[in-house]
Formats: structure tokens, sequence, C-alpha cells
């Protein structure tokens, strides 16, 4: 309220000096300025709070032209009146007595509609600002939800992982037990070792590489001890950067997926697995021996890992698998930068 009060205030000065230019009455130009006031103050406020927020912002421009044409109409009639005002009550019928500027119509009423342009071109600003500013809100509220919604589905695919992995590990250590391995100790000790990794670590959003390589490695002694001589594997990992992180068991489930529905071939399985950073990407090859009957079923960890990839690493990763003469590929390149 005070910023209008001040605002028309300043208006009334712009008048008092507009029309006073050339004229030496002062009481004739005050009392002018002071009749033009409520026709300026009228129109205006019928544009900003009626006209341009019920019309012109909803886009309803018919309306908004109708209703501009008629305030226009109402206000050009006013804006007349008020140089009769001038011309009869301020200075008695006496033309030469007029304020020189106050003579014109269009003088008058350019000032008037001036005044009026200005304040509802700044309202528009106004209007926009805000629209532009809910905007940004509601986008940001959209935004909190899909990520939101996206923390939900991963803790749902990793809740898939979990138990699938300690399914197939407590399989393994259940058959050794049967036979009273001498191996079963080391066993427990490295599934301990994975059990830790799985509790402590597996829900922090990122964990550094090389956390992963270790849990990768006692996995890997686990399966060499269940396939014993049938197992060949070559896991090797070169150049790997410590500042480079990558989601916890995001490789795990294509090694597992290796061992499930790998296939022996001369009474072997082969698994040759390769990790390595370059220019803070990361590259992960797995290949192994497999059947043409086996090639196509990728298990529940493959599907997920694929639904993790999407999520996690959107437009940020390659994922190629194939299977070409009894041999079954998985080429996964992350772009951390």
């Amino acid at each position: 309220m005070l910023l209008h009060v001040i605002f028309w205030y300043g208006v009334l000065l712009f008048y008092t000096y507009f029309f006073g230019v050339d004229s030496s009455d002062y009481s004739y130009v005050r009392n002018f300025s002071f009749f033009l006031m409520p026709i300026t103050i009228a129109t205006t406020y019928v544009f900003i709070y009626k006209i341009i927020p019920d019309y012109l912002i909803p886009k309803r421009y018919f309306l908004f032209s109708l209703y501009s044409l008629y305030t226009f109409i109402i206000s050009a009639y006013l804006i007349v009146i008020s140089v009769f005002y001038g011309l009869v009550y301020l200075s008695n019928f006496e033309h030469t007595n007029m304020a020189p500027i106050s003579k014109s119509l269009l003088f008058v009423a350019i000032s008037v509609y001036l005044v009026v342009i200005i304040v509802s071109a700044f309202k528009l600003l106004k209007l926009n600002l805000k629209h532009a500013e809910d905007t940004k809100k509601l986008e940001t509220k959209i935004l909190e939800t899909q990520l939101k919604l996206k923390e939900q589905e991963l803790n749902y695919l990793k809740m898939q992982i979990h138990p699938h992995f300690l399914f197939n590990t407590l399989n393994t250590m259940y058959g050794f037990a049967l036979k009273k391995a001498d191996e079963t100790p080391e066993m427990i000790l490295k599934l301990s070792n994975l059990l830790d990794y799985l509790l402590y670590q597996v829900d922090k959003p990122f964990v550094a590489l090389q956390d992963e390589i270790n849990h990768i490695d006692d996995y890997i002694v686990l399966e060499k001890m269940r396939f014993n001589d049938t197992l060949q594997i070559n896991f090797e990992t070169k150049n790997i950067l410590e500042d480079v992180k990558i989601p916890p068991m995001l490789m795990l489930p294509f090694i597992e997926n290796s061992f499930k529905h790998g296939s022996l071939k001369n009474g072997v399985l082969h698994i040759n697995i390769k990790l390595y950073c370059e220019d803070k990407n990361i590259f992960f090859d797995i290949e192994n021996t497999t059947s043409d009957n086996l090639a196509s079923k990728n298990g529940i960890g493959l599907e997920n890992i694929k639904k993790r990839l999407n999520l996690l690493y959107k437009d940020k990763h390659q994922l190629d698998i194939e299977h070409t003469n009894g041999i079954f590929k998985v080429h996964l390149k992350l772009m951390t930068n």
C-alpha cells in the first residue's frame, strides 16, 4: 500500500512538472493534475487487476481486446472532460489562461496512457517472473519425485540381487559341508567378508572401484573352491584409479551369470574377466564358454543389472552382449566423467 502511495505521488509530481511547462499559474496546474489523477488511477487499476490477469494471461485475447476497447473509450471520454474542466472551471472559458500543454487533448491523453502502459508492463513482468518461479518450483518437485521413485526402484532391484547372490553362495557352502571338505572354514571366512560388504557397503550410493574388485576376488575364490579342477578363470585388472567410484555390486551379476549359465567345454569352464580404466572411463569385459540352449538365459541378476545401468548411467554407459561360437561375451563401458 505504501509503495502505491509513493508511486502515485510521483505521478502527481510528474503531471505538475509536465503541465507546468511554459505556465506560471501553479494553482491551475495543480488542480488540473489532481483532476487527472483519479482517471489515471482508475484506468491503470482496471488494466493491472482485471483485464491483464483475467483475459491477457489466460490468453482470452478476444475478451482482452474487447474490454481494453471499452476501457479506452471510457478513459478517453474522461480525458476530454478533464480538458473541458480546465477550460470551464480553471480558466473561466479563457483559452489563453489555460496551461499550454493542457490545451492539447493529444498531450493529455499521452500523459495518462504513458502511465498506464508503464504500470501494465511492470505488472506483466511481475506476473511472468512469478510464473517462471512457480514453474521452477513445479519442475523441482517433479524432479524430486522422480529421484525418489528411482531410489525406490534401485532399492527394489538390490533386494532382488542380494537374495539371489546369497542363495548361490549358500548352495555352494552346503555342498562342501556335505562332503566335509577342508576348504569349508575358508569358505565361511570368504562368505563372512562378502556379507560384511553386503550389509555395510551395498547401501551406499557409490563405493571405491578397488573395494568392488576385492569383493569380486572373494566371490571368485568361493567359486574356485566349488568348481575345483573344472574351472579356468583369469581376472585381470589394470590402471585402477583410486578416485573412481561405482555403485556397489554393479558388476557381480555379470560374473555370477558366467558361472551359473556357463558350460564346460572339454570338462572345463573357461572365464576371462578384464577390468581397467581409461580417461576416467571404466571398461569391463567378461566372456565364458556356454552352449546354445543356455546362452539365452540371462538370469535375474543380469536383467536387474540392465535396469540399474539405465537408472544410474542413463546415456552414460554402453552395454554389448553377444553369443558366438559357444562364447558368451559382455562388454560394458561406464562414463564417469
